[in-house]
C-alpha cells in the first residue's frame, strides 16, 4: 500500500510555484533604494559640502586638526598648507587632512 503511495506521488505533475508579480520585485529594489539614499548617500554628501567649505574658509592663523595634529596654518597653497606644530617646526598636509578647525587660543592652551 505504502507503494502504491510513492507511485501515485510521482506518477503527478508538480505543481509549479506561483510567479511572484514584477511589481512586488521591482517595488521592494525601489524602495530598498530610498532607504540607502536617505540613510547613506544623502547625509555623506552633505558631511563632504559641509567639510569642502570649512577648506575652502581657511585663513593664515587658524588652529586645525590635520590628520590628529593640532596646528596653526601659516601658509595655504592650492593643494597643500603648511602648519607650524611647535616653535621653529612646519609640516605640509594636503587640505583634505583637515579635519577640524578650532577656535582661536586652543593651542595656547593645551
Amino acid at each position: 500500500m505504502l507503494s502504491s503511495l510513492f507511485a501515485v506521488a510521482a506518477a503527478a505533475p508538480a505543481a509549479h510555484p506561483p510567479e511572484a508579480n514584477p511589481i512586488y520585485t521591482y517595488g521592494f529594489l525601489i524602495v530598498l533604494f530610498v532607504i540607502f539614499y536617505f540613510l547613506l548617500i544623502r547625509p555623506q554628501q552633505k558631511r563632504a559640502k559641509e567639510q569642502k567649505k570649512m577648506i575652502s574658509e581657511l585663513a593664515k592663523g587658524d588652529e586645525v586638526i590635520a590628520a590628529g595634529i593640532l596646528g596653526k596654518v601659516e601658509n595655504i597653497g592650492e593643494h597643500f598648507l603648511t602648519l607650524e606644530v611647535a616653535d621653529n617646526v612646519r609640516i605640509r598636509v594636503q587640505k583634505g587632512a583637515v579635519s577640524t578647525v578650532l577656535p582661536k587660543g586652543t593651542l595656547k592652551s593645551s
